[in-house]
């Protein structure tokens, strides 16, 4: 949840043609940073495993932290130039070194070294499960986890860890991944308090932008968002209700995308709404995002399909929507025309567009959310030891100190224990008009222009982190999707000062491999990546 108003089965055909398509390590650019780095020059901070040249961590030669991918990280197993052990070890080294900048993970899992050690003999006997076998994931910390606290941010559950694992946790286990730790998150995923700050958590503390540190990751999956810009792990695991994956991705210049509702199960995530809540993936590249969707998936979603390989012609006739919303300032629009003539060079066709029923939309989220949060929150809050429903939450968050520290409000609390029941009629309206236009806004939009996607940006440039002032995140571009359960993808698109804007692309209903295909084409021609330099302060958000 980011705003206070607030597919495909990528399965094993897809995992083979992603590992088959891209290309394989780069020996010669990691040679590169090591004669960099023997001569003092800058490197990279994820540059062959380490922290730079000064401080680097367990030498992994060859590899640069930064941009590799999962099909070439497992193109080395598999030749035996690299193990899951010394990738797992490389990654838990800058947790411990880069992370008090940023304060993106709570915990490190106490078992990741033996997991990654069993993925190791699995791939010496040739037994690897698949694409994700031996890489480091990291997970947010409203997804259960029956070996570590999960707790949604708040001390209210704090105490005793869940009894099971979430379905998504149990799918990663299977697969082979080396779950790393939590990260931490916009506590209760933003659905707290009028004025909140993205980020903050009374367990975690803040976290902050690795661009620039006293700017705001965007929430709620602000740790995800900032453990991978600071190449904390290979991948991690958000959830969104409305902007919580997206609008972190693009503010922290990573991937992240919200699948259609119902690909990745819920079972075991902290709720806010069943109507919208779904986990996804995030990553620095839009391969391992699809890889892990591949794990991810729950195999409900058609048609199947292989996500193709990206390249110079791949948008070459493809027709794409563009909503510009100038609104979020001139340094995002310079952006979006940018963009727009890049794509357009690269063959595609792009239309500006204004997907309609907006203004209904935002009228009706936030009274339904309401009534949806009471329903869900209360059901997960008896699995649970702790508050047993919203209203001793409430009573919790009101008398404890430590949850009063950044912020003190329960607005949302409190008026969604007075909101009416989902078994009310005039909510059971509103529902139905919001499943209804949001789709439409999408449908209708594709249908009259012929488009493959919609665009629009992302995010506007990260605001000052302010626990007096509260967040800064109108943003809009999430909404339909988020509403519609339709599937959305946010890729770097360029930069406003030294802080990233996302470009996200929207289609319709589980059509996520065809969205997840021209993302990579998209994050193909943009090229628009770039690591963080962790600047205490930036003096200018003139557009670069």
């Amino acid at each position: 949840m980011t705003k206070r108003c607030v597919a495909v089965s990528v399965a094993a055909v897809l995992a083979a043609s992603l590992l088959a398509g891209v290309p394989g390590p780069r020996p010669a650019e990691a040679a590169d940073h090591e004669r960099k780095a023997a001569a003092g020059t800058a490197v990279s901070p994820a540059a062959v495993g380490g922290e730079g040249p000064a401080r680097r961590g367990p030498a992994l030669p060859g590899v640069d932290l930064d941009t590799v991918t999962i099909p070439e990280l497992q193109a080395r197993m598999a030749a035996g130039s690299l193990t899951a052990s010394q990738l797992t070890a490389a990654y838990l080294h800058r947790i411990e070194t880069v992370d008090p900048r940023i304060d993106a993970v709570l915990r490190t899992d106490p078992t990741a070294r033996r997991q990654a050690a069993a993925s190791d003999a699995r791939h010496r006997k040739g037994r690897a499960r698949g694409p994700l076998d031996g890489i480091p994931v990291l997970l947010k910390d409203n997804i259960d986890t029956r070996d570590m606290p999960t707790t949604a941010g708040s001390t209210a559950l704090a105490g005793a860890p869940p009894e099971k694992d979430a379905a998504l946790v149990t799918r990663l286990r299977e697969a082979g991944a080396v779950i790393l730790g939590k990260t931490n998150l916009s506590e209760w995923a933003n659905f707290r308090a009028e004025k909140p700050t993205s980020g903050w958590s009374a367990v975690g503390g803040q976290t902050r932008n690795p661009y620039v540190l006293d700017r705001n990751p965007c929430g709620s999956s602000s740790g995800s968002g900032a453990a991978l810009a600071a190449s904390l792990a290979q991948v991690a695991i958000g959830t969104e209700t409305d902007g919580s994956i997206v609008c972190p991705a693009g503010m922290n210049g990573v991937v992240g995308h919200k699948p259609s509702l119902g690909v990745v199960s819920q079972r075991g995530v902290v709720p806010i709404s069943a109507e919208q809540d779904t986990a996804g993936p995030m990553a620095r590249n839009v391969v391992d995002t699809a890889l892990t969707l591949s794990v991810l998936d729950e195999g409900r979603s058609a048609p199947r399909g292989a996500l193709e390989a990206s390249g110079p012609g791949s948008l070459r006739g493809k027709r794409i929507g563009l909503w510009r919303l100038p609104a979020l300032g001139e340094g995002v629009d310079a952006v979006m025309k940018r963009t727009a003539a890049k794509l357009r060079r690269a063959g595609a066709e792009v239309v500006e567009v204004t997907p309609p029923y907006q203004k209904r939309l935002g009228e009706l989220e936030f009274p339904a959310l309401l009534s949806e949060f009471h329903r869900d929150i209360d059901a997960y809050l008896a699995t649970r030891e702790g508050p047993r429903d919203l209203g001793e939450l409430i009573e919790f968050t009101r008398s404890s100190p430590e949850e009063n520290t950044c912020f003190t409000g329960r607005q949302l609390f409190e008026q969604a224990l007075d909101a009416p029941p989902v078994t009310d009629p005039e909510y059971r309206a509103m529902r139905a008009e919001l499943k209804d236009l949001s789709r439409r806004s999408i449908d209708e939009t594709l249908r009259e222009y012929r488009l493959d996607a919609i665009a629009a940006p992302t995010n506007p440039p990260a605001w000052k982190t302010d626990c007096a002032r509260g967040d800064n995140d109108v943003i809009p571009s999430s909404t339909p999707a988020a509403v519609a359960g339709y599937p959305s993808l946010s890729v770097p698109a360029g930069t406003v000062g030294e802080l990233p804007v996302g470009l996200l692309l929207m289609t319709g209903n589980h059509r996520d491999a065809g969205l997840l295909a021209l993302g990579a084409a998209v994050e193909h021609q943009l090229d628009a990546w770039r690591p963080p330099r962790y600047l205490p302060s930036a003096d200018s958000d003139a557009a670069r």
